[in-house]
């Protein structure tokens, strides 16, 4: 089977292909036959993992795609157990979106432009997720930014979806230029794109200190724009305007993770560059606090889940940077689960209710029982409630920082874990509970159909158990199966899993006593701390400055420079070129008049006046061609004579 992992991610691309050429016309054929495919790829996915746990040995198939003057260029696979449960992530959170859009999309006059655009970017993701080298996985780095474009901007009939779509496009290809370069730097430097081939040369020390560590910084970057990490975070809580079910697919468990997943399969690079690795843990555990802080005020229910991503992708970046790698993998595969799960829930409130402001929410728990209850599970395990699959992976980040000498890696983790709780569940109890805000929505509520509740609660059953399988006790649990070539293993520390759930439970409870209890006023405390609340509203201001320091002086510098040298210089030399022109054919036109239809003209009349004097000549009369002869003849005669 191994040998033949590949179509794992053909399936969604037939699919696609499908859907645009044959299915277009039918919304009903086009989801099932998309649906039918990531469900094989889920399968297949199923098959690999289980033949994976086994044999969790490395298995590479390639064949040479480009040997020209001394660039070969080879494309394959690599299926390790990494890849394996990526491969599970990917395709079990795809196959669950694919169904919950059905109900969602219903209606929508693209819809079966929607789904090609799900298969199609289902089938970037599988092909990034098994990709043996740095060329191939770049291809499909590529086309997982180009189709989350597509499905950012799916509604770009609406300016802010538009917008939102081309921020993203062009923040994440900031990050991407970087990536490229690192990939060029590395790949010269060990003369091979092949992730075995190069890890070999880093591990053997054939590639220089200086040039690993560039090159892995610079490679770095191509995570920071995917898993939208400072200072390129700031296109992820705008790509909410897509379709919800693209939030809980993209921005939530698969596309974000990319950069997680870059790391994570290049973590060798980063443990033999230790000061890459501590460039890469710094700003992992920057984003985690910064988007944290901003999540606290947040009112649209879907930037809050967005910022609350960047968070937790800062959490797995950080721990990545200090050499957990299963611990930061652990925390993506439990992540991917519930942070679905809450994207689709909150999906099912805004079908409900036709909005995005938890101030027009409020009371929905008695209308909406299933979509509450699976909210409110995945909001625990993201807060790291005992034992929910996010206790597990978050505890298990906390262990590895909790060994680093520096604490603050410790303090930001614990004290980020401590303001999810508090903007998960301000978040439940202002959605769910309480009196209803907006009389005339919460009358118009209603469950969303089944075909949207199953997905909720298959994806909360997992967010339940999916983590049970990294129980720190298992000696062959997760943590020993993915990362089989040097076990790892994280002792549990007791003390640091006690004070992580301390924390985790005041920061619900002090939710609980504003937003249901009213015993703190949130009003009072606006007051009292105004100028950070509207710090924190504003998000830090990032935008403002992006556009004070960046955008706004190449705008400037476009129109005083670009525009006016178009106008001045550029369209100067066209406007010359064409005048000159004009000139050339005026003079040519007057040559043409006057030269050669004058000696044209004039051989005409030349010819017609001669023709006329000839034509004298030719009378018709006998006596006249006879005298004429006679005449001829004397004249012949007198000057022979003479």
């Amino acid at each position: 089977m191994l040998p033949y992992s590949w179509i794992i991610p053909l399936f969604p691309l037939i699919s696609f292909v499908a859907i645009v050429f044959f299915t277009n016309r039918k919304p009903k054929l086009s989801s099932l036959v998309s649906i039918g495919a990531i469900c094989l790829s889920f399968l297949f996915s199923l098959i690999v993992l289980g033949m994976v746990l086994k044999n969790p040995v490395t298995s590479e198939f390639k064949f040479t795609w480009i040997d020209l003057l001394g660039l070969k260029v080879q494309m394959g696979m690599l299926i390790d157990p990494l890849a394996a449960v990526m491969l599970l992530v990917v395709s079990t959170v795809s196959m669950l979106v694919h169904i919950y859009s059905v109900g969602y999309m219903e209606g929508d006059p693209r819809f079966s432009r929607f789904f090609s655009f799900l298969s199609l970017f289902s089938f970037s993701m599988l092909g990034l997720v098994i990709a043996n080298n740095f060329f191939e996985i770049f291809i499909f780095w590529e086309l997982v930014g180009l189709t989350s474009y597509l499905l950012i901007g799916f509604w770009f009939e609406k300016k802010v979806a538009a917008d939102a779509g081309k921020k993203a496009f062009i923040t994440t290809r900031t990050g991407d230029l970087g990536f490229i370069i690192g990939i060029l730097i590395l790949t010269t430097a060990a003369g091979t794109f092949n992730f075995t081939e190069i890890f070999h040369q880093v591990e053997a020390g054939h590639v220089s200190a200086g040039l690993l560590t560039l090159s892995a910084i610079f490679l770095f970057g191509g995570a920071v724009g995917k898993s939208a990490q400072f200072p390129l975070h700031v296109w992820l809580p705008d790509a909410m305007e897509g379709p919800t079910p693209v939030s809980a697919l993209i921005h939530a468990a698969t596309m974000v993770a990319a950069g997680v997943y870059l790391v994570a399969r290049t973590i060798t690079i980063y443990l033999a560059a230790p000061d890459a690795a501590l460039v890469v843990a710094s700003i992992g555990c920057f984003t985690a606090f910064l988007a944290a802080s901003i999540g606290l005020v947040q009112n649209d229910i879907k930037r809050v889940l967005a910022y609350s991503t960047i968070s937790q992708l800062g959490y797995m970046i950080m721990v990545l940077g200090l050499g957990g790698m299963t611990a930061g993998i652990f925390h993506l595969y439990t992540h991917a689960f519930f942070k679905a799960l809450l994207f689709l829930g909150a999906g099912s409130v805004i079908h409900a209710i036709h909005t995005n402001d938890i101030w027009e929410m409020g009371g929905l728990y008695p209308k909406m029982k299933t979509t509450a209850i699976t909210f409110i599970i995945a909001s625990l395990s993201i807060s790291g409630i005992f034992p929910l699959s996010g206790f597990w992976s978050k505890d298990e980040i906390l262990a590895v920082a909790s060994h680093y000498p520096n604490p603050i890696f410790l303090i930001v983790g614990i004290l980020v874990a401590g303001m999810t709780s508090f903007y998960m569940f301000r978040l439940c109890f202002v959605t769910f509970f309480g009196k209803p805000r907006d009389q005339h929505k919460f009358e118009h509520a209603h469950e969303s159909p089944k075909v949207m509740t199953i997905p909720l609660m298959i994806l909360a059953f997992l967010a339940v158990f999916a983590g049970w399988v990294g129980i720190p006790w298992l000696k062959h649990g997760f943590s020993s199966f993915v990362y089989h070539h040097h076990p790892h293993h994280v002792e549990p520390d007791f003390l640091l899993m006690l004070i992580s759930t301390i924390v985790a439970l005041s920061g619900i409870y002090l939710a609980y006593a504003m937003y249901y209890k009213k015993s703190i006023s949130p009003e009072k405390l606006k007051e009292k701390f105004a100028f950070p609340y509207k710090v924190l509203y504003n998000k830090y201001y990032f935008d403002e400055l992006y556009h004070a320091i960046i955008v706004n002086p190449l705008l400037r510098l476009c129109d005083r420079l670009f525009v006016k040298f178009d106008l001045g210089v550029i369209d100067w030399l066209v406007n010359a070129v064409g005048n000159f022109t004009v000139f050339l054919s005026d003079i040519k036109e007057w040559f043409d008049s006057h030269i050669v239809d004058g000696m044209v003209n004039g051989t005409a009349y030349v010819t017609r006046g001669v023709g006329s004097g000839l034509r004298k000549v030719q009378t018709g009369q006998v006596q006249t061609y006879a005298f004429v002869i006679f005449f001829g003849l004397v004249l012949i005669i007198l000057f022979k004579l003479g």
